[in-house]
């Protein structure tokens, strides 16, 4: 029998980690193997022994309908997945859903029995408004055909489904506004424009001084507080692109107080054996998942780590820290949140290449430290994280499903939820309105 809980409803303050780490501790207490798996490494994090999906599941990054994971049945690994009594997967909306199809084919290998997932006990969690499965340059039709509701195990996974609801928060008219905007239902100007609450909206005058008001209200008094570790980890802002981030993070970085640390990359096209491609054409590329080249950093200062180094010691990608100190081939740094907060670790230089081969027509290769600030990042690596105190800057609109929902439901309040919109359009009455998009498909059952 398989017994599946899946939430529609969960995210921070609804009791979800509480509710993972209770089955966890009861079910371990017995002497039974328990597997606590997410979809992202921060998720991972917040359960103990947690892994992420890739790494306990061994999933590769390219796979298909008809894929399995590479997993032998003499293995540890597989032994380990036959004794398990339950296996719990966060952010489980996130994965795809050939990945979770793959698993079912798995584990149905590995332990001889032809029930879904083996006919062992799975616990999966996720929230359908957030932001679905990348698929790059993918459609609609292909971003919804990955999701996980698509799948034809979809109809075993809801068997048995609890809801946490979002009105558990301190904040019921907040839980309910973000509802609205992530099942769609807030009132819409022109079909996908919809207006942000007064309280929460920052007028938008000119680029940088609106920027500057934003910041202001997320970090007020940074320069006083910045050596307060709580104080830089419960706040961020966020934005839909990585050359926004890296614009608000270099004035941050700027009002921090402290001398400046400055590594460069040393980067170069392995394949590229005529010199096509000079040194600094290729420092001046900004690549997805790659830190930049000219890595800024201040003692205090909060990084984000970009890599899986060490993820049962809680080294994950998406990892935040604050920056302890310098040294030539190191960064002593201290992990901020989850079950590793604490923690002081060191980081090392680390050869480095795209997650998308194709990306260039040659392979570049990037030597830097796996990591890049932190007071603000983009929203779809924010899912999964709490951040008490958020800001959010829409230069341009969202531009795909459950982005404006993540963006916002980060926050744990109106008043400490901060939205800065340019834009798009000029609708004939007061407010700030700013485009929502929702994949309805996704969400009917």
């Amino acid at each position: 029998m398989i017994v599946q809980e899946y939430s529609s409803h969960m995210v921070w303050g609804t009791g979800k980690t509480y509710l993972y780490k209770a089955l966890l501790a009861n079910i371990r207490s017995r002497g039974l193997i328990a597997l606590a798996t997410a979809s992202s490494g921060v998720a991972a994090n917040n359960m103990l022994e947690g892994r992420t999906a890739h790494s306990r599941f061994k999933i590769s990054l390219n796979h298909d309908n008809n894929s399995m994971r590479n997993i032998k049945k003499q293995s540890g690994t597989a032994k380990l997945l036959r004794d398990a009594k339950i296996i719990i997967w966060d952010e489980a909306s996130m994965a795809k859903r050939q990945t979770v199809e793959a698993l079912d084919r798995t584990m149905q290998d590995i332990t001889g029995v032809t029930l879904p997932f083996g006919g062992k006990i799975m616990v999966m969690g996720g929230d359908f408004r957030q932001v679905l499965p990348v698929v790059r340059r993918g459609t609609r039709a292909q971003i919804v055909d990955s999701s996980l509701r698509m799948s034809p195990l979809w109809s075993s996974i809801k068997k048995i489904r609890l809801t946490l609801n979002m009105r558990a928060r301190s904040d019921p008219w907040f839980s309910d506004f973000l509802l609205r905007v992530g099942d769609g239902d807030e009132e819409m100007m022109e079909e996908s424009f919809i207006r942000i609450p007064d309280d929460m909206a920052i007028a938008y005058a000119d680029k940088d001084k609106s920027k500057h008001d934003l910041i202001d209200a997320i970090f007020p008094s940074l320069q006083i507080n910045e050596a307060d570790s709580n104080y830089i980890v419960s706040r961020a802002i966020l934005s839909t692109k990585n050359e926004n981030v890296d614009e608000i993070n270099d004035q941050l970085i700027d009002r921090f107080c402290g001398d400046e640390k400055v590594y460069y990359s040393f980067d170069e096209a392995e394949d590229d054996i005529n010199n096509f491609y000079p040194m600094e054409f290729l420092n001046s590329l900004t690549v997805r998942g790659l830190p930049p080249h000219y890595l800024r950093l201040k003692i205090g200062c909060p990084i984000m780590l970009l890599r899986n180094i060490d993820p049962s010691n809680g080294l994950c990608n998406g990892t935040r820290l604050i920056s302890r100190g310098f040294q030539h081939n190191v960064i002593d740094a201290e992990i901020a949140v989850g079950q590793h907060a604490g923690k002081r670790v060191f980081l090392p230089i680390i050869p480095l290449c795209p997650f998308e081969d194709n990306m260039f027509p040659f392979k570049l290769k990037k030597k830097q430290f796996p990591v890049r600030l932190s007071f603000s990042m983009t929203i779809n690596k924010a899912q999964g994280q709490t951040i008490p105190n958020v800001g959010v800057y829409l230069s341009e609109s969202v531009f795909s499903h459950g982005q404006l929902y993540v963006a916002l439901s980060r926050g744990t309040s109106r008043e400490n939820t901060k939205v800065l919109v340019k834009s798009a359009k000029n609708f004939n009455r007061d407010g700030v309105y700013t485009s929502n998009v929702v994949y309805q498909e996704v969400l009917r059952d």
